[in-house]
C-alpha cells in the first residue's frame, strides 16, 4: 500500500459544500471513491475511503469535501505505472489526521495532535511505504502577530521532528500556502510558508481560489480542481524533489 498522511487544520479536514454547519453531500466525479483508496479510520482500521474522510477525525466540526480523495485519484495512475500490478493489488492509503481551528503550536512534538498524527502514521506504515504527509494549515496563526513571525521555525520544526519520528529523513513534505483570505497576518504566514529551505519540500501556492462565504475555506469547486494534484509526478517511477520547490495550483 502506498500511504499519505493528511495533516493539518480545516481545509485540509474539508469544508467543501458546508454551510450553515450542514455538508450538502456534493461529491464531485474527480473525489468519488475508488475501490483502490482506503482510508485509515479513527479505530486504526483500514476502510473503502469517501468523503468526507475527516469525519471521524475533526469531530467537532462538520466535515464536507476536502484535496484528499481527488489527490488520491489523480496520484494513483502514477503509481500504477511505477509499479505494474502491485497498486491494483494493494491500493493507496490516506491517513486523515486535521482537526479545524488548530494553530501550529498545537503540531508541536509532545502535543497530543502531533503524537496522534505519528502514531496513525506509524500504524499505516506497518501496511506499507509512506510516501509524503500533504499540510494545509496556517489559517489560524495568520490571527496573531507573534504566531506568524514565528511561523516559518514552527513548520519546519514540524518536519524535521515528524521526518525523525518516523524514521524517515527524506519524507516528501507537501504544504499549501494559504489561499487569499481575510486574517490580518496572512501575507506574513505565506511568507513563512514559501522560506522553509528543507529537502524535499514543496509548496503549492493555493492563491486565488474561491472560498466560501467565510471567506477562509475552499469551495468545492476549489477543492475539486486539486490543489496538489500538480505534485503527483513526484510519484511517478520514484521521482525525487531534494530541493524545497513552489508550484503554482492547477485552476482548470
Amino acid at each position: 500500500m502506498r500511504i499519505f498522511v493528511l495533516s493539518g487544520q480545516s481545509n485540509m479536514a474539508g469544508r467543501g459544500g458546508v454551510h450553515h454547519r450542514r455538508w450538502d453531500g456534493v461529491v464531485p466525479p474527480e473525489g468519488a471513491p475508488d475501490p483502490s483508496i482506503q482510508r485509515l479510520s479513527a479505530a486504526l482500521e483500514w476502510e473503502e475511503a469517501r468523503e468526507p474522510l475527516h469525519a471521524d477525525i475533526d469531530t467537532t466540526k462538520t466535515c464536507g469535501l476536502g484535496p484528499g480523495m481527488v489527490f488520491a485519484r489523480a496520484v494513483l495512475p502514477c503509481l500504477q505505472e511505477d509499479t505494474p500490478g502491485e497498486v491494483a493489488r494493494t491500493g493507496i492509503g490516506l491517513v486523515p489526521c486535521a482537526v479545524g481551528g488548530t494553530a501550529i503550536r498545537e503540531w508541536a512534538r509532545g502535543e497530543r495532535l502531533y503524537e496522534q498524527m505519528v502514531c496513525r502514521a506509524r500504524v499505516a506504515g506497518r501496511y506499507g511505504e509512506i510516501e509524503a504527509v500533504l499540510w494545509y494549515q496556517g489559517e489560524s496563526d495568520a490571527e496573531s502577530d507573534a504566531a506568524a513571525a514565528a511561523y516559518r521555525g514552527n513548520i519546519e520544526g514540524l518536519i524535521a521532528n515528524a521526518r525523525a519520528d518516523l524514521g524517515m529523513p527524506q519524507l516528501p513534505f507537501i504544504q499549501v500556502a494559504l489561499a487569499s483570505g481575510n486574517k490580518r497576518n496572512i501575507d506574513k504566514v505565506r511568507s513563512a510558508q514559501f522560506s522553509v529551505n528543507l529537502p524535499n519540500v514543496v509548496t503549492v501556492d493555493a492563491m486565488g481560489l474561491a472560498l466560501n462565504e467565510d471567506h477562509m475555506h475552499l469551495t468545492t469547486e476549489s477543492q475539486a480542481v486539486a490543489i496538489f494534484n500538480p505534485t503527483v509526478n513526484m510519484f511517478d517511477k520514484g521521482t525525487a524533489v531534494q530541493d524545497s520547490k513552489t508550484i503554482m495550483c492547477s485552476r482548470s
